[in-house]
């Protein structure tokens, strides 16, 4: 989903760190959103204004409390160890919480999706968190549609991720709905990080790792993202990795997450995606490029994926950029 933010400043982003916080994920917002050519300030609070646990056997003293809540944009709830969840919102954690303003973008990493949750913020929505938390999830708040086969779920101006590491990813898709994928690409390349993971938690679930490399489906997805623009089937797929059609299928979605066929079509969006903000090709141009075989083809996938059409995501990324071009107070 598009959530444009302003341009004219940098985004407030607030980091509310809990009791029991995980230190590497609290540090994810500031150093992912920190490698975006200051297009967010980062701001870390606390609920009460005072220092913090971390589950890592030392505390932590945010800068700031929780009046910065009112002042962000975006807010960001980072996690806690799972033994120390609760059903119920602590008050002070509540109060925090109830100062964030109406519109404000609501992130959560990890089992920071269970304080949303229990701040009723998750009612009837879509989220997810870390893939051994869903059994519990699903017990404390049967009420929230939970996919915890994803990395993260974007449902517009509330966002939740799964654990650890999707918070990079969350944090890099902030950036790419903000300001489009060549920005997030140079964060990504600052941090020495992947642009986009492909599939979702499933594949880091028991999945073993080949003995014989040549079983991997990694060079045939390498040479499938290098002739995008040919009419690709599974059964070419499947024959240049050697591989029967079957076999192919289950160990491309072992590795991946997603089917052959899916993640083709994900590698042609976001190649188009890459060409509206970069290039002045047609959509028609970009459609062959990308190897959707219509203009009509790669509309109905965007409407589907991104809910724009081709031509208003183009407008979308020349008015920021216009606008970025802009000196300050113009």
């Amino acid at each position: 989903m598009l959530h444009r933010v302003r341009v004219s400043a940098p985004h407030r982003v607030a980091v509310l760190a809990l009791d029991g916080v995980y230190p590497f994920e609290l540090g994810i917002p500031a150093r992912i959103l920190g490698a975006a050519e200051g297009h967010y300030d980062v701001r870390v609070c606390s609920a009460d204004g005072g220092p913090v646990g971390t589950n890592a056997g030392f505390a932590v003293t945010p800068e700031h409390g929780p009046d910065v809540l009112e002042w962000a944009d975006t807010v960001i709830v980072t996690p806690v160890e799972p033994a120390r969840l609760t059903r119920e919102l602590p008050g002070p954690v509540g109060a925090a919480l109830a100062r964030i303003r109406p519109g404000t973008r609501i992130t959560s990493i990890c089992t920071g999706g269970f304080v949303l949750a229990a701040a009723g913020l998750l009612d009837g929505r879509l989220a997810t968190t870390h893939w051994e938390c869903a059994a519990l999830f699903r017990r404390w708040y049967p009420h929230i549609r939970l996919d915890e086969g994803v990395l993260f779920v974007d449902d517009g101006d509330i966002l939740t991720s799964a654990g650890a590491a999707a918070g990079v990813d969350l944090c890099l898709h902030l950036i790419r709905t903000d300001h489009g994928s060549e920005l997030a690409n140079r964060a990504a390349r600052r941090c020495v990080v992947p642009p986009f993971r492909d599939g979702g938690q499933a594949q880091y679930i028991d999945r073993p790792v080949p003995d014989d490399p040549a079983s991997s489906t990694a060079a045939t997805r390498q040479w499938a993202l290098e002739h995008l623009d040919e009419p690709l089937t599974v059964a070419q797929l499947a024959a240049h990795a050697h591989m029967s059609m079957r076999t192919f299928a289950r160990r491309f979605r072992d590795e991946t997450g997603l089917p052959p066929r899916q993640w083709l079509i994900k590698q042609r969006l976001d190649r188009a995606r890459h060409l509206l903000e970069s290039s002045s090709l047609t959509v028609d141009q970009i459609a062959g490029d990308v190897g959707f075989a219509t203009a009509t083809s790669l509309r109905q996938h965007m409407a589907a994926e991104l809910g724009v059409s081709p031509l208003a995501y183009r407008r979308t990324f020349q008015t920021e950029a216009a606008a970025s071009a802009q000196p300050p107070g113009a």
